[in-house]
């Protein structure tokens, strides 16, 4: 190869004073400005190539270490330039090892015969028994996950993806292992069959076997003390910490797990965080986040969610085995001790507390509480829509994005309400009015998907579930008028026409993405014909898909619209604009002024309990206010709060003004 060549006799004479010794010199070859004198006490077998050594590596507490090879056995290894690899107890073969890296008191690394480093392996996600294996690979997003977990109806489809991922994996298959450039592994124990990205830091973990660690510049990987990783891939930025254990896993970007936290089949997509606990065949979403010890993720598909400590779930009922899978729709919650007997399915943005074992369906429901109350599930509709802690999180998850990779694989729409949301308060809507109908305006309960709905939290249900549709809707339309300059009708009937058919009809959540079901189904299509061929082009078209939400947005919000309103596009008139606006206006304020006095209640006397110990209460309201940055009306979030309601009023009122009302 160009750029190597054989040892001089006197270089092999240097070496072997330095205790140097090869199975035979002659498959020993150096690049150009090689120097023997940092190699010592090394042993060499195979086809062998080394880089100059020239760099001293700065080492944490003022320590300087010369790269160079000491103490180690290279068995069929290139290393690149300025590489420091010292103290390795067994050997290290079949690996090219990019320019300065740094190995040290590391057990053993090898590629052993042909390896696809974890691309390729199956996990069984959802139901531990199979039926849903997901084909993780490099570039596994969400939504190709969610594919190939959910869309099992569509046979061809699966056989495509199969066809596709089986591609890549061959691709990449190779019986020589990768340590890329700017690798730092030290203090490692069993590594075999993994790849290893740029700029990632293996940090005394403790067995990595068929993986793929995917770091790069931009979004460096870090690796643990103590972990054991079978079978897997980890995404650029995440890290993998503490004594975790991950088993047939898919780590996504900037993805957290540590803290002994164990997981085996399952999938974790991007700013996933999961500490303490214990995961089994969960598909988790972008942003689920689990902390405790006592809790459990079970088959479950989860996003946005937040577990709560000793959350639980069962996913068999003792009689055909773990069969059953549960759906937490994106941004669903638990309470602490909370329980769910699988299967169940719980609406978006909605929270469950105590223990469930009727087997709910509320994904119509969104918003909402399921709430445990003398053994019997009661939902309280629409309830989470004032709730200061639902507007904090929809404000929290874009700030907490920790992706710095460029190459971002999933589509996060972050939307509180969008065309997936409406659809089902429209639902909601038809749904809690038919119960009314069916059961009596009188009736004191309302029997819904095994659990009961109280006559009041049903009309208070309505009511949020308006007041949102409301905000959507002026919203979408405020935003579509933002530059017509004055109220004529004319003008305004043309920029309302939608500029494109896609978006109408049915919108879907593939986990994370928010997107018309039609422009999925394309996709699906194309996939289903060989038109898409792989994996990267999948991710291209979702990203595609996901640039136009405002376009296809706009082209569902104008039809449901004008069905929701009563209006007649072709003749809608300046009053029925003007009209939708101050629906909106209003349904903001008092959807603002909700979460405004739902925020005064962690500031009640009844909050402030356990502050100011040994003292009066002037001193615990004093230790409240230092604690929590200040008393109500100081606090960010209700500044931000009364800020939004002013904003949002002046707005509305430019709005009107511009429409000469």
């Amino acid at each position: 190869m160009t750029g190597y060549r054989k040892l001089t006799e006197k270089e092999i004479a240097q070496l072997q004073a330095q205790m140097c010794t090869a199975a035979d010199w002659n498959d020993v070859e150096v690049s150009d400005g090689f120097s023997p004198d940092h190699v010592r006490c090394t042993r060499f077998s195979g086809r062998v190539r080394l880089g100059k050594f020239e760099k001293v590596f700065e080492m944490p507490g003022g320590i300087r270490k010369h790269s160079g090879l000491y103490y180690a056995t290279l068995h069929n290894v290139t290393v690149g330039d300025d590489c420091c690899i010292e103290n390795v107890k067994n050997y290290i073969a079949n690996y090219d090892i990019g320019h300065d890296c740094f190995i040290e008191n590391v057990d053993i690394i090898l590629t052993d015969g042909a390896s696809s480093f974890g691309n390729g392996v199956e996990v069984s996600v959802l139901n531990e028994t199979g039926g849903r294996e997901v084909m993780i690979h490099d570039y596994l997003s969400a939504h190709q996950a969610y594919f190939m977990a959910l869309y099992r109806h569509r046979p061809d489809l699966i056989a495509g993806l199969k066809d596709i991922v089986s591609r890549y994996v061959e691709s990449v298959t190779s019986d020589r292992g990768t340590i890329a450039p700017h690798v730092t592994i030290v203090d490692a124990g069993y590594i075999k069959n993994v790849k290893i990205g740029e700029y990632c830091k293996i940090e005394g973990s403790g067995r990595l076997k068929n993986g793929s660690i995917n770091s790069n510049r931009h979004a460096p990987v870090h690796v643990g003390v103590g972990v054991i990783g079978d079978d897997f891939i980890i995404c650029s930025g995440a890290s993998v910490e503490d004594r975790a254990t991950i088993s047939r896993c898919f780590i996504g970007q900037s993805c957290h797990i540590g803290h002994t936290y164990s997981a085996s089949d399952s999938l974790f997509f991007c700013n996933c965080h999961g500490e303490n606990g214990e995961a089994c065949a969960i598909f988790a979403g972008p942003f689920t986040v689990t902390h405790h010890k006592s809790t459990l993720l079970i088959a479950g598909m989860f996003s946005f969610m937040n577990a709560g400590s000793g959350s639980n779930q069962s996913n068999h009922m003792y009689k055909l085995g773990p069969i059953h899978q549960g759906i937490m729709e994106r941004g669903a919650k638990t309470a602490s001790d909370s329980y769910l007997l699988w299967p169940a399915k719980v609406g978006a943005f909605s929270l469950v507390m105590g223990r469930h074992v009727s087997h709910q369906d509320t994904s119509d429901l969104p918003f909402s509480y399921l709430i445990e109350q003398q053994n019997t599930s009661y939902i309280f509709p629409g309830v989470n829509l004032r709730s200061v802690g639902t507007i904090r999180d929809a404000q929290k998850w874009p700030k907490r994005d920790g992706r710095t990779d460029p190459e971002k694989l999933e589509c996060i729409n972050y939307n509180l309400l969008s065309p997936y949301t409406i659809q089902k308060m429209l639902n909601a809507v038809s749904i809690l009015k038919d119960l009314v109908r069916v059961s009596g305006e009188t009736s004191d309960t309302y029997s819904y998907q095994s659990a009961k709905i109280r006559n009041s939290s049903l009309h208070k249900g309505l009511r949020f579930y308006d007041l949102a549709i409301n905000k959507f809707f002026g919203n979408s339309l405020i935003k579509r008028l933002e530059n017509v300059p004055d109220g004529n009708i004319d003008v305004i009937r043309e920029r309302l026409r939608p500029d494109t058919p896609a978006g109408k009809g049915q919108w879907v959540d593939i986990s994370g993405l928010i997107a018309p079901k039609s422009e999925i189904e394309a996709l699906i299509e194309d996939i289903e014909k060989g038109a898409v061929k792989d994996v990267k082009e999948i991710n291209s078209r979702f990203a595609e898909i996901h640039s136009l939400y405002y376009t296809y947005e706009w082209t569902w919000a104008y039809d449901r619209m004008m069905e929701y309103y009563g209006l007649d596009p072709d003749n809608v008139t300046l009053d029925d604009i003007t009209g939708i606006v101050k629906k909106w206006k209003d349904s903001v304020v008092t959807l603002d002024k909700m979460v405004y006095e739902d925020a005064k209640k962690e500031f009640s006397l009844s909050a402030m309990t356990g502050f100011g110990a040994d003292g009066d209460s002037d001193r615990r309201t004093k230790d409240f206010e230092e604690v929590r940055g200040g008393l109500f009306d100081s606090n960010t979030f209700v500044k931000a709060v009364l800020e939004h309601i002013r904003v949002k009023s002046a707005l509305g009122d430019e709005f009107l003004s511009r429409m000469g009302r």
